[in-house]
């Protein structure tokens, strides 16, 4: 063999014997401390007797109870606050909407989707145009009816329709509630 030959092999041998080596450190110090004796499991067993013989850490106090302030309620000869029988104004002679009239096409749309894009006609004799959300443009005369509250039209300016709208009261009743739909500005 010649003397390159002989570097070259041993080149090659040196770091794989240095990494067997390594590897078998390693692997002696990893099992150093895993192994145990039968020494070991008396220390053991003693060292579990005392810590179960070791007194337990005390317990935190209970919190205080807070004491509440009592109420009595003393109001049972006073009328119900929940009955309907103060509400009640079914033979009122408030306003209420007609169930007996025709709905109108306009009425179907909520008032907020419904757009005035114009008006025809001056005077006593004008007439709103209204863009409903089927993009069908509408005309729309004083007592005519739209919006999903029996909104009747009031009135009909160059600028707003005004209108006023039946809307429950919560307690039996209808309330008249005025409202407009403005010329939209494009």
């Amino acid at each position: 063999m010649t003397p390159r030959a002989l570097s070259a092999d041993t080149a090659v041998r040196v770091p794989r014997l240095l990494a067997a080596a390594l590897a078998v450190l390693a692997l002696a110090g990893c099992s150093r401390g895993v192994t145990s004796t039968p020494g070991d499991a008396p220390n053991l067993e003693t060292w579990v007797a005392e810590v179960k013989a070791r007194p337990a850490p005390p317990l935190d106090p209970l919190p205080v109870m807070q004491q509440f302030e009592t109420f009595e309620y003393a109001a049972q000869g006073l009328r119900d606050p929940f009955s309907n029988a103060f509400t009640d104004r079914s033979n009122g002679s408030g306003p209420r909407p007609d169930s007996d009239r025709r709905k109108q096409t306009l009425e179907q749309f909520p008032l907020d989707s419904l757009d005035m894009v114009g008006t025809l006609g001056d005077g006593g004799s004008m007439v709103a145009l209204v863009m409903a959300p089927d993009k069908v443009t509408y005309r729309v005369r004083p007592g005519a009816y739209m919006g999903q509250s029996d909104g009747r039209v009031t009135d009909v300016l160059e600028d707003r329709i005004e209108l006023v709208e039946l809307v429950p009261d919560g307690a039996g009743g209808w309330l008249e509630r005025p409202a407009t739909v403005a010329l939209e500005d494009q």
